[in-house]
């Protein structure tokens, strides 16, 4: 006997449903969307009923959103969501997500590869949403994404950086909707590479003035001498 079961995510604007049977959960769920003006949520009512709903679960993943992912606000979480989620477990990697948007980099960054500013044809309405946010992001102090961004900036370009940011949050968008995580704001370290270089540049500085200068990095048990 067949137990159906509804799923309501909770938006502004849109509420995204999807009905499965918890005796064949197997089988392809029903998805549908509905605005949240009194008429739709009429219709919502009447198809639950046809479905032969017996019990709906509601909740809002939009919500947290705003504090944690730098950059996208309810709004446009909201948005996105709406966007793409019908369609999000057509997209089995991060990489097509963000093929399918548009963000993905036409050549690799870490190659240190100028990229162009013209980004990929794609879903325009959510390359201008994660533009936007890209935007917003790299203006979050201390934020990974303004860290990524200034670094990218003296090699890409201003807008082929505030992409490459796009392209980052559109990941980050695909791990959240397809594994339930909530994005942690680590920062970024510094590259040690990069920390060595700027080691050994002050250390020749100090030996041009006759001192001598032994770099020894902390995290090693054993001191290296440069």
């Amino acid at each position: 006997m067949a137990y159906k079961i509804a799923g309501i995510d909770v938006h502004k604007k849109v509420l995204m449903v999807v009905v499965i049977d918890a005796t064949t959960p197997e089988e392809k769920p029903e998805r549908r969307r509905f605005a949240t003006m009194p008429s739709d949520l009429h219709r919502l009512l009447i198809w639950l009923r046809e479905q032969g709903v017996e019990e709906a679960v509601m909740e809002s993943t939009a919500q947290y959103w705003r504090s944690e992912v730098p950059g996208l606000g309810v709004d446009s979480a909201q948005q996105i969501i709406a966007e793409v989620g019908e369609q999000a477990s057509t997209f089995p990697s991060a990489a097509e997500l963000t093929s399918w948007v548009g963000t993905c980099p036409g050549k690799d960054e870490s190659a240190e590869q100028n990229h162009s500013s013209r980004s990929a044809k794609g879903n325009k309405y959510l390359r201008r949403v994660l533009n936007q946010a890209a935007h917003a992001a790299v203006k979050r102090k201390g934020s990974y994404f303004q860290v990524v961004f200034r670094r990218l900036l003296p090699r890409l370009g201003y807008q082929s950086a505030i992409w490459a940011v796009a392209h980052r949050l559109c990941r980050v968008v695909w791990k959240i909707l397809h594994e339930g995580v909530r994005f942690i704001e680590h920062g970024i370290e510094p590259d040690p590479k990069a920390k060595m270089r700027h080691a050994r540049r002050l250390a020749q500085a100090l030996r041009k003035l006759g001192y001598q200068v032994t770099i020894t990095p902390t995290n090693l048990a054993s001191g290296m001498q440069m």
